[in-house]
């Protein structure tokens, strides 16, 4: 007699085969690497529990959802700067109420998904969001999100979302370059004629200074200390802090068995003032996260210089595509990039949080969004 899924939740990724993972993980999505989430694990980025809500049926793995726990985050640590002020009476008066213990499904570093052969029944996804929602409950976690996915990827899911009264936001759009051209140099042709002359004339200001290079690295597990100073000064000047790396999340994706990963480097003699950590997993490549020295980040065109080295290097590996962070849209925008949809549906296991949240944080977020997307003169 057939049976229906069921579900196991595992609290780790070292119990799921690499196989199985490999097999229902996107295959051109560096940060859905089983050896990412194995880093995460081993860091010190943000949550402070993981899980994996595993579907079997008739003795085969069909879907895995990861899920981070967050305890203590401050839901105005990831609005912009005027959401924050809008949010501050409601800090002040009820200084626990942004303040939450959350659990985040999907990758707590990258897009939101599923992991599956195929699109989820209806029956897959309800036991899906049940389970969420009871493991949420048990570990007294009470804002429960799937964070940026795709609007198709919850397609499938949104009836049963739906059902136990999640409500529906956009997140931050991701931004994607794709490729496909044969050299670098095709790449600027391509562009369009403002964006074009502006490239050059940035590469032509970098390559004027003699005391900077950018160097491509495999191996640079001696370089994360400096690493972390640059990162710092750009999460110092970031209007969102959901993740913070970390020297052991770094030190763990160096391990033997990592992820495929190079360092574009740049220095002034030899020290490091910036750097895109970028990962590769099948045909798509993403610059992770950047570092900045700005000391004299504007001046030498830093930023812009290694997102072009970093799309050298893509297109020298024949990839697809490359995506960067949610952030920096409108020079992304001149690099060519394209903005990714992606959505939060979001819930809290109790009625009159639940409430106050679908009435705050649509209104919030939106207007966060709408404020980064806008044009800036």
């Amino acid at each position: 007699m057939a049976t229906g899924p069921t579900v196991e939740i595992l609290t780790g990724v070292d119990a799921i085969p690499a196989e199985t993972w490999d097999e229902l993980a996107p295959p051109h999505d560096p940060m859905w690497g089983r050896e990412v989430f194995a880093a995460m694990e081993r860091g010190a980025i943000g949550p402070d529990a993981y899980a994996y809500a595993v579907v079997r049926e008739a003795g085969r793995t069909i879907a895995i959802l990861p899920m981070s726990a967050v305890r203590g985050l401050r839901l105005e640590q990831v609005v912009g700067p005027r959401e924050r002020r809008m949010l501050a009476p409601v800090s002040r008066l009820f200084p626990n109420l942004l303040r939450v213990s959350m659990l985040f499904c999907g990758n707590f570093l990258g897009q939101g998904h599923v992991l599956s052969r195929e699109p989820l029944s209806a029956p897959v996804a309800e036991l899906l969001v049940r389970t969420v929602l009871d493991h949420a409950r048990r570990n007294r976690l009470g804002t429960v999100v799937f964070k940026d996915f795709a609007p198709d990827e919850l397609a499938a899911l949104r009836p049963a979302l739906d059902a136990a009264d999640f409500f529906h936001v956009p997140s931050m759009p991701d931004t994607e370059l794709p490729l496909g051209f044969g050299t670098f140099d095709d790449y600027l042709a391509a562009l369009p004629a403002k964006p074009r002359r502006n490239a050059r004339n940035k590469l032509r200001k970098f390559h004027a200074r003699d005391d900077l290079r950018i160097e491509v690295l495999t191996d640079f597990a001696d370089l994360v200390p400096d690493m972390l100073e640059l990162y710092r000064q750009v999460m110092d000047r970031a209007d969102q802090t959901l993740d913070v790396l970390d020297e052991s999340f770094l030190h763990a994706l160096q391990r033997p068995g990592g992820p495929d990963q190079r360092l574009v480097a740049c220095f002034e003699g030899d020290r490091l003032v910036a750097y895109l950590h970028c990962l590769f997993r099948g045909e798509g490549a993403i610059g992770a996260r950047i570092g900045l020295d700005y000391r004299l980040a504007h001046e030498a065109r830093l930023y812009h210089n290694v997102h072009y080295a970093a799309i050298e290097l893509a297109i020298a590996r024949k990839c697809r595509h490359i995506r960067f962070a949610q952030t920096a849209y409108e020079p992304k925008r001149e690099l060519g990039c394209e903005l990714v949809d992606q959505q939060y549906a979001m819930t809290h296991v109790s009625p009159l949080p639940r409430a106050v949240l679908r009435l705050l944080l649509p209104r919030a977020l939106n207007t966060a969004l709408a404020r980064t997307l806008a044009p800036r003169s």
